[in-house]
């Protein structure tokens, strides 16, 4: 298998393993929506780490694959290529990604799919399809602009360019970066502090936050409202404020 998922402490680990780049071939592509739909499911785990490795994040598609496909092939490939990247993006748990090395295409478009981006001091992102004739196509165009904002995101899009971690850090392509031998550490120790977290709430926040971010704001207020009352009938909503009142803030033991 080219993609795996590991779970310690309540954190999965879906780790990328298709040396020598991690080339995000189809099979690669359907592996990861696999994973993603399975991290979804498990109660086990309550955070996730991207991750690609030490040495790569992942440098793109699988190019040869691409060379070899024409207009009718990709129409019918397309959807695929976005949903198993939408799958990842829709774990309703808190997921982190720790980039080292290269994170260019469609790794970079992995990256864009997790709730923040951990990168190591050498790592490089971008998107350089433009270079091949093409643009982002698995959802680039889109979750990067999100991210960004259009002048940046468009910046990276039309000229191709890497951007090496301290520019990623200055325009909010990436939240934190450290030394390279501390970027899986460092993404998971952020996973498993969340993953002793209250499980509901943190959907309720995520899904408040994304769905929230593609509305109107009346209508993302009415789904922060909902998720907001909704959350008085949990146990977690329970412990957390009898903890508070008992203990003082941040002692909660959640289950």
């Amino acid at each position: 298998m080219t993609v795996h998922l590991e779970v310690s402490e309540g954190v999965g680990t879906i780790r990328l393993d298709r040396p020598p780049m991690n080339a995000l071939d189809i099979a690669t592509q359907d592996r990861l929506r696999e994973l993603a739909e399975e991290a979804t499911r498990r109660e086990d785990v309550r955070a996730v780490v991207l991750w690609g490795g030490r040495t790569v994040f992942a440098a793109g598609a699988d190019i040869k694959e691409m060379q070899a496909m024409d207009h009718a092939a990709m129409v019918a490939r397309s959807r695929g290529l976005q949903d198993s990247f939408t799958a990842v993006a829709r774990i309703p748990k808190p997921v982190v990604a720790a980039v080292s090395g290269y994170a260019l295409g469609g790794g970079c478009e992995l990256a864009l799919c997790a709730d923040i981006r951990v990168a190591g001091e050498g790592a490089k992102l971008g998107q350089p399809e433009i270079l091949l004739g093409l643009i982002p196509g698995a959802g680039g165009t889109q979750r990067l602009s999100r991210l960004v904002g259009p002048s940046k995101a468009k910046d990276l899009i039309f000229t191709g360019r890497q951007v090496k971690a301290p520019e990623a850090l200055a325009i909010g392509l990436v939240d934190r970066v450290v030394p390279d031998e501390r970027v899986y550490e460092e993404a998971f120790a952020w996973a498993a502090r969340l993953a002793q977290g209250p499980a509901i709430a943190l959907r309720a926040a995520k899904e408040s936050i994304d769905a929230g971010l593609e509305a109107d704001l009346d209508t993302g207020l009415a789904i922060e409202r909902n998720w907001f009352a909704g959350l008085f009938a949990t146990e977690d909503r329970e412990t957390g404020m009898r903890s508070f009142v008992e203990d003082g803030p941040g002692k909660a033991k959640f289950r």
